[in-house]
């Protein structure tokens, strides 16, 4: 019998979900509560999404499966200097951990670290 992880058996759809509501928590900077600054945060990036400044994670964790293979683990969306990023963790089928910065707007790779 083949040993799978779980992840690789839940459908994209699932694995998605799962990934926007840590998504959720990162924009709150989650500390156990949300608290004021951090409903301003999550409020920020909701408007930033649906203003069109920043793309939909839908969309940015296809082309992440198309062109960096492996197995998000987390995924945090930052404004940095005025840029909305993404940034992503990714193991790899090799067994490295990539982080990938991603221009939250464009969805352009920025960086790329491997380890």
């Amino acid at each position: 019998m083949k040993n799978t992880s779980h992840s690789a058996c839940l459908p994209l759809a699932l694995r998605t979900q799962a990934i926007c509501a840590l998504l959720a928590v990162s924009a709150l900077g989650w500390h156990g509560g949300a608290g004021a600054s951090d409903k301003g945060d999550h409020e920020r990036a909701r408007q930033a999404v649906q203003s069109g400044q920043v793309m939909p994670l839908s969309k940015v964790l296809a082309n992440i499966e198309r062109d960096h293979p492996g197995q998000v683990l987390e995924v945090e969306l930052e404004s940095r200097d005025r840029q909305w990023q993404y940034e992503i963790k990714l193991l790899k089928p090799d067994g490295r951990l990539s982080k990938l910065k991603i221009d939250a707007r464009t969805g352009a790779l920025l960086e790329q670290k491997t380890r």
